[in-house]
């Protein structure tokens, strides 16, 4: 049976790690917990859970507005509780939202909704949201929520780029972008980015430099052979890779003490510590220390 529908995926950002750090038994009970509570907020709002994936959620609503601010609740309301829990044992949410028709078979949902929900999630950061555009008709920015055009996304599996957006939910993160209504316009023409691929600037200091995504992968780094060298001791020889991956610039962490991310316009800083995020937008990437040292080195980008 083939309904119009909006699909949720949520995921666990840093299980991984808490299991290694309480053991299965205990780590299994706190994924579980979590997990079922974000089942709870989720029928609160009028959707369907349609399945768990070990730390992860699959679900449908039937409309964008319900869906929207379910996972808006679910962001702040998690936000709180990650309060009382020991930080290396904090696993914050992911969530990809995508509006399109599915096919319900015997409980299940399938199609290409379903598969853009899914990989929206992997893309985004920790305490993020991201959407397709259609996610977005009809709903509305309420108090402290706003939507920002991202642009075209390449998605595993599809022909075209998907244009993506992040809804920012944050109260504390008041910022110029964030206060400008989004026309829902593509800030590009998704059939031309293939053709087009993408560019990078990089600023560090007196160190400029701009790569397009045939010279990728490049190599940020401490030692002179790096594509972008940032010559500071907290700097390892090799720190990060940025990779051209499916349309999309790619961060790779290579260090021992990680990378930080913080996007233009608001949101939580991502830390990345032998991991990967997408670069989009302007933002910065600090090197080593988090930017609460106003002495770590940080390095300027900007993706076009």
């Amino acid at each position: 049976m083939s309904v119009h529908r909006t699909v949720v995926f949520t995921d666990l950002f840093g299980s991984t790690s808490v299991f290694e750090a309480l053991g299965n038994a205990k780590a299994t009970q706190a994924v579980t917990q979590v997990t079922a509570w974000i089942a709870k907020v989720i029928q609160a709002h009028g959707g369907r859970v349609v399945k768990m994936l070990g730390d992860g959620v699959l679900a449908l609503f039937n409309d964008n507005p319900s869906a929207i601010n379910a996972v808006v609740e679910l962001q702040r309301r998690h936000q709180k509780r990650m309060t009382q829990i020991a930080p290396a044992n904090r696993m914050p949410i992911r969530v990809g939202v995508a509006s399109g028709d599915v096919e319900i078979v015997a409980g299940d949902c399938y199609g290409d909704a379903v598969n853009v929900a899914s990989r929206l999630s992997d893309l985004a950061g920790p305490h993020q949201i991201w959407t397709n555009g259609t996610a977005l008709d009809g709903a509305h920015e309420a108090e402290g929520v706003r939507f920002r055009v991202l642009g075209p996304i390449s998605i595993r599996g599809r022909a075209e780029p998907c244009t993506v957006y992040q809804v920012d939910w944050e109260d504390d993160a008041p910022s110029a972008l964030l206060t400008m209504q989004s026309d829902m316009v593509p800030l590009f023409d998704p059939a031309q980015v293939d053709t087009l691929g993408g560019q990078i600037d990089l600023l560090w200091m007196n160190e400029r430099a701009t790569f397009r995504s045939f010279e990728l992968p490049i190599h940020i780094g401490r030692l002179r052979r790096a594509e972008f060298m940032v010559d500071d001791p907290r700097v390892s020889r090799s720190h990060a890779r940025i990779d051209w991956r499916n349309g999309s610039m790619m961060l790779v962490d290579l260090s021992s003490y990680g990378c930080w991310v913080r996007f233009s316009g608001g949101g939580s800083d991502l830390a990345l510590r032998r991991e990967e995020c997408v670069l989009h937008g302007n933002g910065h990437i600090a090197l080593g220390s988090s930017f609460a040292d106003l002495s770590t080195p940080i390095v300027t980008f900007s993706v076009t």
